[in-house]
């Protein structure tokens, strides 16, 4: 199987187009390791240079670092020349008469300045939100909005954000809404109950482990919702699966490594590198639109972007089906 990380894919009904392969922009805002701004300009210029031109941010990564850094990065580029989402369901509160970094408060990031990230889904936050998020970025708008993360605020974010973001859409203001989250459950309450058009879901449909396709891949598929993947390398585990490796932001428990190496090992007798099956693998299903990846170099852009392009035989994917690994969500 073949993927084109330039090919191009719509969201659910919208009029925006994606490609296989987008630039997910945490590394960025310095998740747990700094990143230099000449850095990151760098990286998302050779991103659009590839022709990668869907990019993802939030008001969460480095607590408006990544916006700012993507904003400026692509001051001066036609405003059709790429398509870019961020999130609400946050706000960035500055803690006055703080020195330094982000300190305790900075989720992990190590560019953050000194704030909280706050959750905040009634409708005045996420105006708030939006419209701060457009200050960051120095934009007049994004092309699809996501509701970031309401795992503790099921219902406001259904019957109080949702409403909110679909508002914007329908004026115009955005062209695409959706929901991103680490988990399935919740995201397929949306598929059921609204008319989103996309799910961003992270590290829930990956080479490791398939819990999405049980319940929110059928759903899309039934309502023409796509789904938009993160996390396919599981926070690391897949990048290079040995003890200390990190999942979910934390180390990797002994089974899940084994697991790893297991599918690894598969990997090997066909001469494929495991990332690279680990960032194809979404690519089977037919809800899934597109693969977020993130990356702190051009190195690792490119790296990733070789990973997208190799050729995977389609023995291995028969392979890893054999092996427990549910490539059809079946």
């Amino acid at each position: 199987m073949g993927k084109r990380a330039t090919q191009r894919h719509r969201l659910g009904t919208s009029d925006v187009e994606v490609t296989r392969l987008g630039l997910g922009t945490a590394p960025l805002g310095g998740l747990f390791t700094s990143v230099a701004d000449e850095t990151a300009a760098a990286v998302v210029t050779a991103a659009l240079d590839a022709g990668l031109d869907y990019l993802d941010t939030a008001p969460l990564y480095g607590h408006g670092t990544a916006e700012r850094r993507v904003g400026a990065a692509l001051s001066g580029i036609g405003r059709s020349g790429y398509v870019l989402s961020t999130k609400v369901g946050r706000l960035i509160v500055p803690i006055e008469g703080a020195d330094g970094d982000g300190g305790p408060n900075a989720n992990g990031y190590a560019d953050a300045p000194p704030s909280e990230a706050t959750f905040d889904y009634t409708r005045d936050g996420i105006l708030r939100s939006v419209t701060e998020s457009l200050e960051r970025l120095g934009l007049d708008r994004v092309d699809i909005l996501y509701i970031h993360d309401p795992d503790d605020h099921e219902e406001e974010a259904l019957t109080v954000a949702y409403p909110a973001v679909r508002e914007l859409r329908d004026q115009g203001v955005v062209r695409a809404i959706g929901v991103g989250m680490n988990q399935s459950r919740i995201p397929t309450r949306f598929v059921r109950e609204t008319d989103v058009d996309a799910v961003l879901l992270a590290g829930r449909y990956t080479l490791l482990e398939q819990p999405g396709a049980e319940d929110l891949l059928p759903a899309c598929l039934e309502r023409d919702t796509s789904i938009v993947i993160g996390g396919v390398y599981n926070s690391g585990l897949l990048a290079d699966p040995r003890p200390g490796a990190t999942y979910n932001y934390a180390e990797a428990p002994a089974h899940l490594i084994a697991r790893a190496q297991e599918l690894a090992g598969i990997c090997e007798r066909h001469g494929v590198p495991l990332k690279a099956a680990a960032i194809q693998f979404p690519l089977w299903h037919p809800a899934v639109a597109t693969v977020l990846t993130g990356a702190r170099s051009v190195a690792e852009l490119e790296e990733n972007l070789a990973m997208m392009e190799y050729d995977v035989p389609d023995a291995l994917w028969d392979d890893l089906a054999d092996a427990g690994v549910n490539r059809h969500g079946a």
